[in-house]
């Protein structure tokens, strides 16, 4: 198994950077009267969920890291939602929502393991 030395080395950061990619061009095609809206909201969303997993990662302690990974997880279940909305409202179409909501659940995964993980390693060291 590769050692993590950098956030970038972490799986669960190389997924969301690819899915703020995805959302980048995803909502690119979003009509221009929802660019401080519905397209400003999912950029922000997605670019939270990689920049909090990031910070956490940099932070001197495991429960900052828990910490920081928790708001990936608001973050995250916030963008599935605005994903669902830009569905409903066919700004996307049905299967750019399903590939964009998949991968959504796959980093959720990823994030919950890692933080119980952490969780786990923070009550050994107690």
């Amino acid at each position: 198994m590769k050692e993590i030395k950098s956030y970038r080395d972490l799986l669960v950061w190389q997924k969301a950077m690819d899915l703020a990619e995805k959302i980048y061009k995803s909502t690119s095609d979003f009509p221009k009267s929802e660019i401080y809206t519905l397209t400003s909201q999912m950029r922000r969303a997605a670019v939270s969920i990689v920049s909090n997993i990031a910070e956490g990662r940099g932070r001197d302690s495991i429960l900052e890291y828990i910490h920081f990974l928790s708001i990936a997880c608001g973050s995250l279940t916030e963008l599935e939602t605005q994903i669902m909305l830009s569905a409903k409202l066919t700004y996307l179409k049905e299967e750019q929502a399903t590939h964009l909501l998949s991968l959504c659940d796959e980093i959720g995964r990823m994030l919950g393991v890692l933080r119980r993980k952490l969780k786990d390693r923070a009550e050994t060291n107690t």
